[in-house]
C-alpha cells in the first residue's frame, strides 16, 4: 500500500498505455495522481453484479480529470467526490480485508493513469478468470517467498491468498511461482512475518511509478 498513497503526494502526469497492473500494498500507496483534488469513490462493478456483493461497494477510485468528472456526470448515484485522506482510509480498510490492489493504464483514456481498484478474489471477474486460467491481470513483477524456519504453519496466508496460490503440504507455506501474482496480500496477513516479497524478473516489471516517470520522459 506504500505504493497507493503517492496517489496524493505526487502532482505528475505519467504516460504507460495499456497496463492493468496488480500492485502490493505498499506501492499501491504511492501511486501519482494528476490532480489529487479530483478523486471519485465509485461502486464496483463486479460486486455490484452479484447478489450477495461484499460490502462496501464504492471501492474503485477514479483519479484526476477528465476521468473523475465524467463519471460524476453519468452516473451520479453510483460514485461521490472524496478527498485523498478518504481514498487513503479505502485503501486501508480494502488492504485489512485482504483485498487486491489493481492499478489501471489505457490507451482508450489518453495512456494516463485512470483508476485504482480494489478487488475481493469472490467478486472481481478478472481474479476469477485469472484463478481458471484466463489471464487478465498482470502480475506486480514479484512473487512472495517463505522463511520456512520462522513459518508457524497456522495456514493464515493459505486461506487469504486470492490467487489460491498457497499450500501446507508438510506442515509449512508454500508458494506456488505459477499461481503467485505478487499482490502481497499474504505478506500482510501473516503475524510472524515469515512471508516477503521477492522480485521475479520472469513476472514482468514492477509498477516503480517514479523509474517508470523517468524512462517515459526520456522517451519523449
Amino acid at each position: 500500500m506504500q505504493a497507493a498513497k503517492q496517489l496524493v503526494l505526487v502532482n505528475e502526469n505519467i504516460h504507460l498505455p495499456d497496463l492493468e497492473k496488480i500492485i502490493p500494498y505498499k506501492r499501491a500507496r504511492t501511486l501519482i495522481l494528476q490532480n489529487p483534488d479530483h478523486i471519485v469513490a465509485l461502486d464496483c462493478p463486479c460486486r455490484s453484479a452479484r447478489p450477495n456483493p461484499c460490502l462496501p461497494l464504492d471501492v474503485c477510485l477514479v483519479i484526476g480529470e477528465p476521468f473523475a468528472s465524467f463519471v460524476m456526470e453519468h452516473s451520479p448515484d453510483k460514485a461521490r467526490w472524496i478527498t485523498p485522506d478518504d481514498a487513503t482510509r479505502i485503501l486501508e480498510e480494502e488492504d485489512a480485508r485482504g483485498h487486491v490492489h489493481h492499478a489501471f493504464f489505457k490507451d482508450a483514456m489518453l495512456g494516463r493513469f485512470y483508476a485504482l481498484c480494489n478487488c475481493c478474489s469472490c467478486c472481481c471477474g478478472a481474479m476469477q478468470a485469472q484463478r481458471n486460467g484466463t489471464p487478465m491481470l498482470a502480475s506486480s513483477g514479484y512473487v512472495a517467498q517463505v522463511d520456512i524456519e520462522q513459518c508457524a504453519g497456522c495456514g493464515q496466508c493459505e486461506a487469504i491468498c486470492p490467487f489460491e496460490a498457497i499450500s501446507l503440504p508438510d506442515g509449512f507455506s508454500v508458494i506456488s511461482p505459477e499461481k503467485c501474482m505478487g499482490c502481497g496480500v499474504c505478506v500482510g496477513s501473516c503475524s510472524v512475518e515469515a512471508i516477503t516479497l521477492k522480485r521475479e524478473p520472469g513476472k514482468g516489471e514492477p509498477l516503480e511509478i517514479l523509474s517508470l516517470m523517468e524512462k517515459a520522459t526520456l522517451t519523449l
